[in-house]
């Protein structure tokens, strides 16, 4: 039964692309193979994080000796560990497209990318639950969506790892946290999140996000959780900065 709902399910796609061909992750353009997220020609211009990474927040480091980032040596984070599947350069328009653009068949592609390469990380930390960076109702309602929870859905999809999308609300509508310092983003983030379950009975989960830069909005979020009874808390992010 499950083998013929899959060859269904591809046959369906199959047409979909046909019908309506899906774009290009990086490019845009509709691709130019049936079944793919991303053109062949494209593939090659990802730069994807690699080794020396922090051991902390996942950022690729510059020195081959480097153990940690100089921004988690000098923080404390309430997370266990990060890790991100993009340098941030080569995929930032896609990834604005993919937020403020609509554009959210990219995320197909994001999950499937994020798995090959971080499936057995993920099944390794054994996390009862995905749960993805909220957005404040107001910002849904305006956008339509909410590009964590996409991506959380589909790469729930390939993991079998449940989507927890009413565990934590944002209920502060904060600035964009990207022109903002340091200093900035954790103020902007005061209050920003809820626990919407008064008895939490999860002790594992990844945070899902689409950037992780300075780690405020998984930190916030980590320490509200943590503070919930949940034990342990990782993140997933699509793409990072480099460390410093």
């Amino acid at each position: 039964m499950n083998r013929w709902k899959e060859k269904s399910r591809r046959a369906f796609e199959a047409i979909s692309d046909l019908i309506f061909p899906r774009r290009c992750a990086v490019c845009d353009r509709p691709v130019d193979r049936l079944g793919q997220g991303v053109c062949l020609k494209c593939k090659p211009q990802i730069q994807y994080i690699k080794a020396p990474f922090c051991m902390k927040c996942g950022k690729q480091l510059n020195e081959p000796q480097q153990e940690y980032c100089n921004d988690c040596l000098r923080r404390k984070h309430f997370y266990l560990q990060g890790k991100a599947l993009y340098d941030y350069g080569s995929m930032a328009d896609s990834i604005f497209r993919f937020k403020y653009m609509g554009r959210q068949e990219y995320a197909g592609f994001y999950a499937k990318d994020l798995y090959d390469r971080y499936g057995f990380w993920l099944h390794a930390v054994r996390p009862d639950a995905l749960v993805p960076v909220p957005i404040h109702a107001s910002r849904k309602r305006k956008r339509g969506y909410n590009q964590a929870e996409l991506l959380a859905a589909e790469l729930s999809k390939h993991s079998g790892i449940p989507v927890n999308r009413k565990l934590i609300i944002r209920k502060k509508k904060t600035k964009p946290q990207k022109d903002l310092t340091i200093q900035e983003r954790q103020n902007n983030l005061k209050k920003a999140f809820k626990i919407c379950q008064n008895d939490v009975k999860l002790s594992t989960i990844v945070i899902i996000d689409d950037i992780y830069t300075t780690g405020s909005t998984v930190d916030d979020m980590a320490k509200l959780l943590m503070a919930s009874g949940i034990q342990k808390v990782y993140y997933v992010a699509l793409a990072v900065g480099r460390g410093i």
